[in-house]
């Protein structure tokens, strides 16, 4: 009876002091869009801009960029009026600060 005890005590010890499992933070790569379908993440080395926000639903999502060809990157589902191209899973909010949406892709 002792050793179950210490079993028992010993194992939720173990739990008690053990890191919390957290779900890691979304990246481009792995973040999913409104519809449940995995993100795109497009090829960093044909955009010209590398930076990222966080949309408003939680996703990780590339900004607004130029790309290094005239085609449109893998993930684009916008070209603004600035030219660059956007990777929003949204329309609200698409191309701002970049002239408004030209074309959805």
């Amino acid at each position: 009876m002792l050793q179950s005890t210490s079993w028992a005590l010993a194992a939720a010890l173990a739990l008690a002091l053990s890191p919390v499992c957290a779900k890691p933070p979304a990246t481009p790569a792995s973040a999913a869009s409104a519809s449940g379908m995995p993100a795109l993440a497009p090829d960093e080395s044909q955009l010209v801009e590398h930076g990222h926000y966080t949309n408003k639903s939680g996703a990780v999502v590339h900004s607004p960029a130029h790309a290094v060809t005239s085609q449109a990157p893998a993930g684009a589902s916008a070209k603004c009026r600035d030219g660059s191209f956007s990777f929003s899973q949204h329309h609200s909010g698409t191309c701002s600060h970049h002239g408004g949406v030209a074309s959805w892709l």
